[in-house]
């Protein structure tokens, strides 16, 4: 977000000798040697930073820096490419820039087995009951069309995890329950009070296997 325009072309800084030097942005590097660019989560920019690489991205091919004084041109091999995330903490893309950035891919939320393989790498000392408790809850907003991400998953079964470090006993419906009330309480701070209504499928599983 504090992203600035120089920081994507030029950015002056002090040698050791007490004189300025312009270097080189990544992005100007990929320019020249015909490389790929890669911005990750771009729509956290600002819209004045976007506006400093409108050039590069239509048939013009270059930048210009002012700091510096020079324009830049593209390789003609050189790539840009950009991932942008869907949430509140985003900036809304102006269209000038918005339909420079062609072709766009549209990434879903990932399948079932596929959420839980996330899950299993990023907590491997989590048991399965928890992991597909989580997996549940996150398949059932997804349904609903919620923003609620594998992350939050993650955040979420560590909560859980840590609330049940002072011990268990062996799995019963009473073990059951409180995992999904622990649960329950990390989707209420992780995300908002709303997110535990989506283990209400779960709370009726256990009270069927009662």
């Amino acid at each position: 977000m504090d992203t600035r325009p120089e920081d994507l072309i030029v950015t002056p800084v002090i040698s050791e000798q007490g004189k300025i030097k312009y270097v080189a942005s990544s992005v100007v590097a990929a320019m020249i040697k015909g490389g790929i660019a890669i911005i990750d989560e771009g729509n956290r920019m600002s819209e004045k930073s976007w506006a400093s690489l409108a050039p590069l991205l239509d048939s013009r091919r270059y930048v210009e820096s002012i700091v510096a004084g020079i324009k830049i041109k593209a390789h003609p091999d050189f790539r840009l490419c950009t991932t942008m995330n869907d949430d509140a903490s985003t900036f809304e893309l102006p269209e000038y820039i918005h339909s420079r950035l062609q072709p766009q891919i549209h990434i879903d939320f990932p399948e079932k087995d596929e959420e839980k393989l996330i899950l299993q790498s990023n907590l491997p000392f989590a048991d399965d009951e928890i992991l597909n408790y989580v997996v549940t809850f996150l398949q059932a907003a997804h349904r609903a069309d919620e923003r609620y991400s594998v992350r939050d998953g993650i955040n979420m079964a560590r909560y859980a995890l840590k609330r049940l470090s002072n011990g268990r006993g062996p799995h019963s419906a009473d073990s059951s329950e409180r995992v999904v009330q622990y649960l329950k309480e990390a989707a209420s701070m992780v995300l908002d009070a709303p997110a535990a209504d989506y283990f209400a499928e779960l709370v009726d599983r256990i009270e069927q296997d009662r």
